[in-house]
């Protein structure tokens, strides 16, 4: 699927028939995207749940690198090893015990 290559519903879809039940599941078998138009228009894009969850989870990150960027380019960032110092969020392994030496909870 590469930019709005999206198979094109014309006309109607009223939802008290069972035609948009039929383009819903013609959509989840697919795979693909289903795009509805009113007057000639694309108005709404029918797709799988599951794609749109990938497609957003997607738009985010590319939307958080180009944030991290711009920070970066305006020297307007702090490495995340000084904010956990900073507020007492770093992890620190509990010592080891050694062989023999049981727990406390016991």
């Amino acid at each position: 699927m590469h930019g709005n290559d999206t198979r094109t519903i014309w006309g109607s879809i009223d939802p008290r028939d069972n035609r948009l039940d039929d383009v819903i599941e013609e959509s989840r078998r697919s795979g693909e995207p289903i795009s509805v138009t009113r007057r000639g228009k694309r108005v709404a894009v029918i797709l799988e749940s599951e794609v749109f969850d990938r497609l957003a989870d997607a738009a985010d990150d590319a939307e958080d690198r180009r944030d991290l960027e711009a920070a970066r380019a305006d020297d307007d960032y702090v490495p995340w090893d000084e904010v956990e110092a900073a507020l007492g969020l770093a992890w620190v392994a509990p010592p080891l015990r050694s062989r023999g030496e049981r727990s406390s909870r016991s």
